[in-house]
């Protein structure tokens, strides 16, 4: 005898499919290919049997079958022991930044800079580099801010040239070269020579070494009185020199200033 009971009353119950067997077949494949995902691991079981990318979905995260990426460890970069600067002329840096001309013949920048006050001293623009010019350029250099302490510098054949290190013997600087491989060793250098690049070389089109020069000699003199640096609390490279230099004769003479 049928009961009359209204359809809505009956509560459906689902009934799951054995997912064993696929189970297991997703775990054997995911074993076989380890890099590949769900949606691949998908498309081969197709190959053979019907079969909903959902349930593998479900499976793969059941089972954790994510993709497992290596994490390799990577050389720490230690800067502990590197010489880093306290006052002004005590290091140094200096670099290559290479760039062309408008017909296309490269030349190439040697950028100077002082790490501590991050003042940029010379931006020497011409078409080849050579031992002799590093000297020349840092000649000129010295003679307008006396020699530093110690000269940082990658281990360009300019800059290991046996000429340029007795030169700098004979004036009493010290050579601190990085590491090959490591540019963040002279990370303030790299930094500079990306400003340059970004602010100066890549906003024009030189048409003649001349104009190269007189427009980074315009940038260098823009960078250290205008430009204000986060680093050196947002003060110009100039001024944090001269409030460096104020604060040293303050120090050494309270009355000063008062």
């Amino acid at each position: 005898m049928l009961v009359s009971l209204a359809p809505a009353t009956f509560r459906y119950r689902a009934h799951p499919d054995d997912d064993t067997e696929l189970s297991t077949r997703v775990r054997d494949l995911a074993t076989r290919y380890p890099r590949y995902g769900y949606r691949r691991i998908t498309a081969l079981l197709r190959q053979t049997e019907r079969v909903n990318h959902k349930r593998v979905r479900r499976i793969w995260r059941q089972r954790q079958l994510q993709v497992k990426r290596l994490r390799r460890l990577r050389p720490r970069r230690s800067h502990s022991t590197q010489l880093q600067a306290t006052r002004p002329s005590q290091i140094w840096a200096y670099d290559f930044v290479e760039d062309a001309l408008a017909s296309g013949t490269p030349f190439k920048v040697l950028t100077v800079m002082d790490e501590f006050t991050r003042e940029g001293l010379a931006l020497d623009v011409a078409l080849t580099t050579s031992a002799e010019r590093v000297i020349g350029v840092l000649t000129a250099v010295f003679a307008q801010h006396g020699a530093p302490s110690n000269l940082r510098s990658d281990n360009g054949a300019e800059f290991v040239a046996q000429a340029v290190q007795l030169w700098l013997h004979h004036s009493d600087v010290q050579t601190l070269y990085i590491e090959p491989g490591k540019p963040w060793q002279n990370g303030k250098e790299e930094r500079f020579n990306g400003t340059v690049r970004d602010e100066c070389l890549n906003r024009f089109v030189f048409g003649s070494i001349a104009e190269a020069g007189v427009r980074l000699n315009s940038y260098r003199h823009e960078y250290n009185g205008e430009r204000s640096h986060s680093s050196l609390g947002y003060l110009t490279p100039q001024a944090f020199h001269a409030a460096w230099i104020e604060a040293q004769q303050k120090q050494a003479d309270p009355l000063i200033g008062t």
